[in-house]
């Protein structure tokens, strides 16, 4: 990997999606854990897009990224949370 496809200069926006199993808690759970790590993030502005069958849903964000710390406890805790399948 070439140095500057593998560095990111913050803040940045960045663009996060998060599917899981769609339920009526998912998206309130996933947007307090979006808000808990970028507390400027706009739930309002996420788009839902669910799957042909109605069993899961992607949700997809863009955040202002200010460190990659940041962004690595952001996708753990998501990665750890109730009914999310895949972050992305």
């Amino acid at each position: 990997m070439t140095p500057d496809k593998r560095l990111l200069k913050f803040p940045v926006e960045y663009p996060i999606k998060v599917v899981g199993r769609h339920d009526a808690q998912l998206r309130p759970r996933i947007d307090a854990i979006m808000v808990k790590h970028a507390p400027d993030t706009d739930p309002s502005r996420t788009i839902a897009r669910p799957s042909g069958n109605g069993n899961f849903i992607a949700l997809s964000y863009v955040i202002v990224a200010r460190s990659r710390e940041q962004l690595t406890a952001l996708a753990t805790e998501l990665a750890k949370a109730e009914g999310v399948t895949i972050v992305i």
